[in-house]
């Protein structure tokens, strides 16, 4: 087994950043209750404020429409507890959603007795506008749509400001999970028309254990979680007020980043990553690359291979890369996202995500490159025809 690893599976988790862990680290050396008035839990109140500020100006909103909880997971089921309080005559939710997402639309159908239907896409793995149109067309006056803003396995982005239209012209409500896309590329829930959405603290670098559920424009908003009546009674519960803090810190890095362009140069990184493979002589499908995607997402598979077996080669290989959604009990499944594309079973079996971040190098890429190719296609002579990186850039260039 290789002593260097190389991790590319930031859509999974993160690494920590630097400037999140001294923020963490500093809060945990405070005491104090964010709830007390006296001077220390003044202090954990504005530790909060301040980093309620950032992830707001992350997706742009108004810090009041930030609501803290303890991750994405949580964030969707607040979300969907929104269905019964808006009134919602229909739950529409796309098919290629995150599993908590399609769990808080469940219990949201269960508990209004609405039922949940979902959003066809095309074989792209873009949502379907001409299926949504007709669904929401027989869904009454007041849908419940939840869409997410690009997906974690394939990294197609969804044309979320066409479906918005689509939604606000039936009158409906728009959710959107922005916690892929968030952090990677620039997204504002008003200039979108979205209504509400999800984020993840541990998906920008950010500690795990964090997350929020934001509202584009300020609006009461039905609890699920009630007590002490914590932020502003959305959400009771004593704050994670290191976790929060850490969860700002990385928001501040992450708009920064993208403002200065640091995601150009990880596409660059996928796009050289997917021409290597694909001119390696191995029968490589890209999945959605012929639509917009995430900059550092590439899921990609070839006939007859076992993405259990891969994994297991890759990771003795140094390398960490995913097969799928990360939150699955470390179990290996058919990808219900590439099924909903129309995938054969025989091609997504073999499906892997790699998804760069702001520390992948290109020699981290052309290694992952030739460790693939020789665990997937173990012919001679296969692994030696990976283009070089002269190769490479004169055929992206061309």
């Amino acid at each position: 087994m290789s002593n260097k690893r190389t991790y590319f599976d930031f859509n999974a988790t993160a690494p920590l950043r630097d400037v999140a862990r001294e923020a963490v680290f500093d809060a945990l050396s405070s005491v104090g209750n964010a709830s007390s008035i006296h001077g220390e839990g003044r202090r954990a109140h504005a530790c909060i404020e301040h980093a309620r500020e950032a992830v707001a100006a992350l997706v742009g909103v108004a810090p009041d429409g930030v609501t803290f909880t303890s991750g994405g997971t949580e964030a969707n089921h607040l979300a969907f507890a929104q269905v019964a309080a808006r009134g919602a005559s229909a739950i529409l939710i796309s098919a290629i959603e995150h599993p908590s997402v399609v769990a808080a639309a469940e219990r949201a159908g269960a508990e209004t007795g609405l039922s949940v239907t979902e959003i066809p896409v095309t074989a792209d793995g873009c949502l379907d506008l001409d299926a949504l149109s007709g669904l929401l067309a027989a869904s009454g006056p007041r849908p419940y749509v939840s869409v997410m803003a690009a997906n974690n396995e394939t990294g197609v982005v969804q044309p979320i400001l066409a479906i918005s239209q689509l939604v606000k012209e039936a009158g409906g409500v728009l959710h959107a999970d922005v916690i892929q896309i968030a952090g990677k590329e620039s997204f504002d829930l008003g200039s979108n028309g979205v209504d509400m959405a999800t984020l993840s603290a541990h998906k920008i670098g950010g500690p795990q254990g964090v997350g929020a559920f934001v509202l584009a424009t300020d609006a009461s908003v039905a609890a699920r979680q009630t007590g002490g009546g914590q932020e502003r009674g959305r959400r009771s519960g004593t704050e994670n007020v290191s976790g929060i803090a850490g969860f700002g810190a990385a928001a501040k890095a992450a708009l920064a980043e993208m403002r200065d362009g640091a995601f150009e140069r990880v596409r660059a990184l996928r796009d050289d990553l997917e021409v290597r493979l694909q001119r390696s002589g191995a029968e490589i499908t890209v999945f959605g690359q012929s639509v917009d995607r995430l900059p550092n997402t590439s899921c990609f598979s070839a006939p007859g291979l076992k993405a259990e077996t891969l994994l297991m080669q890759l990771d003795l290989g140094g390398f960490a890369v995913s097969a799928g959604a990360a939150c699955s009990s470390g179990k290996v499944a058919r990808s219900h996202v590439l099924a909903a594309m129309g995938v054969e079973e025989r091609l997504s079996a073999g499906a892997i995500r790699v998804s760069l971040g702001w520390s992948s190098t290109e020699e981290e890429v052309e290694m992952f490159a030739q460790a693939w190719i020789r665990a997937a296609c173990p012919v001679s002579g296969v692994a030696d025809r990976v283009p070089t990186t002269a190769t490479t850039l004169a055929v992206a260039e061309g």
